[in-house]
């Protein structure tokens, strides 16, 4: 029988003895902190991630008791929290407060909606991707870690059950996902299962420190091997086989989020979930077509520059072909990648007061499925990494290298994912916290960032880094016309086509993630017009007083912050600043 994680709740003492108990904000702090326990044992892939390795030797349950279990969970920890006195709470906690409430109501809303996973499986995302990227964030420096994988290997079976029990319930609901985000899946379930254990997950086996004594390395090494024979491939061969031949033939023609149950409501939530913003389709829509206007005008600027003369799609064709663009072996383009993160780390004391201690180091890996460029966030004993695929060398033009750098290493993700984990006086669910407006509008800030920090001084990169804003408002006009406004698979990849300079097999890939995720794509562009809205107003409302690195430290010194919060902490600091004395004029360099 499947074990089912106790759902660990605190409980608060009745109101009438709070007052000779803790006081309000360690009662709050305790909340928070039995809700964070809760989701990591619950989530032990979470744990992984962030470095906590209690739970590396378990899977989540992925059944759809266990998601029942996960909405009573969620509605007691709301009740819980409308229990104390937010106005009883000091300096942060009421911010934490704020964000637990808005957390929790907002998953409950979601499961109001679907109560489970709508869809665990799709070319971008589930067991078949997450798994070897799992077991590439264990540790496997000891025995235990080995051990651990090992019972992690045995929990598959139970966990691939589990999945395939989400899909059939929405079989049986109506909730199936579109056919085309399902198609290749049963041939990547394949893939991986025909290179076990010679493939990801076989590594750790296959490189067994030397620091473990000999019959023990010896042992694991037919264990390993072993276990994945036996338990991952007939599982991974199970999940194939239903993807195949139940749920492909079940699953449904439209693509648009309207053709579900309340599907216009739910792909409502969907956008607001994944901006943070109170916009509806059409407003999200209109903004797109505007700053793909906006965006095409300069890109036509930096094209000159280079001194290319022809069509814009000539010039696509030409960038995204030439020789020339591309390097033809990895090392030199990790080389260029750490040149460029070396170079925006020593610019960073200009615009930020507080630089994270933590390092940022560039790794390849040969990713096939995967896009140009990652953030691995650092964990207990594994540093932070920007992951570079040196798959396909052809396809990674030089000049999207400089954008990459920035959005995903500094001064996009990694600064600001390493500025919340040190923000050590707040609780975990915010130091880990994530919000895709957020983080992704950040990190799309972040690449504007660029030319203050030295960089797109060169035409290509110029146009490289237009390219990428250019996608991102795309984006805003194909998911919601996939979504709201009727648009066909082809339509999307013929506007994305007409409007970007990405290579065709990219554009289906990207209008393939919208189809499979509804909205979730929307968040990058929306946060960092926010952001950028946020810092006029700023400079207006300051004038000489306004302090750029200052104005940083106020966007990200709190962590990770739905839209609508950011707004309230950076007027709070605006409000702040306006009534502090003018800095006095600096002195002229000597001599």
């Amino acid at each position: 029988m499947r074990k089912l994680f106790a759902i660990c709740v605190f409980m608060f003492a009745p109101a009438a003895s709070w007052a000779a108990a803790d006081s309000a904000d360690q009662q709050a702090r305790n909340l928070f902190a039995a809700d964070w326990q809760w989701r990591l044992q619950n989530q032990p892939e979470l744990a992984t991630a962030i470095g906590d390795y209690r739970y590396d030797a378990s899977l989540s349950d992925s059944s759809l008791a266990a998601s029942r279990a996960a909405t009573v969970h969620q509605r007691k920890m709301l009740e819980q929290a409308r229990l104390l006195e937010r106005d009883r709470l000091t300096g942060q906690n009421q911010l934490s407060y704020d964000l637990f409430v808005e957390q929790k109501e907002r998953k409950l809303k979601a499961a109001a909606f679907y109560p489970y996973n709508a869809q665990p499986l799709s070319a971008q995302d589930g067991i078949h991707l997450n798994f070897p990227r799992l077991v590439a964030q264990m540790p496997f420096d000891s025995e235990a870690g080995y051990r651990n994988y090992l019972a992690r290997i045995d929990a598959l079976p139970a966990h691939i059950d589990g999945i395939i029990e989400q899909m059939r319930e929405s079989m049986r609901s109506g909730w199936t996902a579109p056919k085309v985000a399902l198609r290749a899946v049963p041939a990547m379930l394949a893939q991986l299962r025909e290179a076990l254990p010679g493939g990801p997950l076989g590594l750790p086996f296959r490189e067994i420190p030397a620091s473990i004594p000999k019959p023990v390395r010896d042992e694991l090494a037919a264990l390993g091997p072993a276990a994945l024979r036996a338990k991952a491939a007939p599982a991974f061969y199970k999940l194939e086989e239903f993807v195949r031949t139940e749920y492909l033939p079940a699953a449904r023609d439209s693509i648009g989020a309207a053709s579900l149950p309340g599907g216009a409501d739910y792909y409502q939530f969907a956008l607001t979930e994944a901006t943070g913003a109170d916009l509806n389709p059409a407003a999200v829509h209109a903004l797109g077509l505007k700053e793909v206007a906006r965006i095409r005008a300069a890109m036509r600027q930096a094209i000159a520059r280079t001194g290319f003369r022809g069509s814009f799609h000539r010039f696509a064709d030409f960038a995204n072909s030439d020789p020339r663009l591309f390097y033809t072996s990895a090392e030199q383009l990790l080389a260029r990648y750490r040149k460029l993160v070396a170079r925006a780390s020593a610019g960073l004391p200009k615009l930020f007061a507080a630089v994270p201690a933590e390092p940022l180091g560039v790794k390849g890996q040969q990713a096939e499925e995967q896009g140009a460029a990652y953030y691995e966030a650092a964990a207990d004993g594994r540093p932070a990494a920007l992951v570079i695929n040196t798959s396909r060398l052809n396809t990674r033009a030089l000049w999207e290298t400089e954008t990459l750098a920035l959005h995903e290493g500094v001064p996009g993700h990694h600064l600001q994912v390493a500025r919340a984990h040190e923000l050590a006086e707040l609780p975990e669910f915010r130091r880990y916290g994530w919000y895709a407006a957020f983080g992704e509008g950040w990190a799309l800030y972040a690449e504007g960032l660029g030319p203050e920090l030295g960089f797109f001084a060169e035409p290509f990169s110029a146009f490289g880094h237009l390219n990428a804003e250019l996608l991102r408002a795309a984006r805003l006009v194909a998911d919601t016309g996939i979504h709201a406004f009727g648009w066909s698979r082809q339509q999307a990849i013929d506007y994305l086509a007409a409007n970007t300079a990405n290579p065709a097999a990219d554009n289906e890939v990207e209008v393939d993630r919208f189809i499979a995720a509804p909205g979730q794509a929307l968040g990058y562009k929306i946060g960092q017009l926010r952001i950028l809205a946020l810092r006029d107003k700023a400079q207006a409302a300051l004038g000489e007083k306004f302090d750029l690195r200052r104005f940083h430290a106020a966007v990200l010194d709190n962590g990770a912050l739905p839209l609508a919060l950011l707004d309230q902490q950076v007027e709070r600091w605006i409000r702040a600043a306006a009534h502090e004395p003018a800095a006095p004029p600096k002195a002229p360099p000597a001599g």
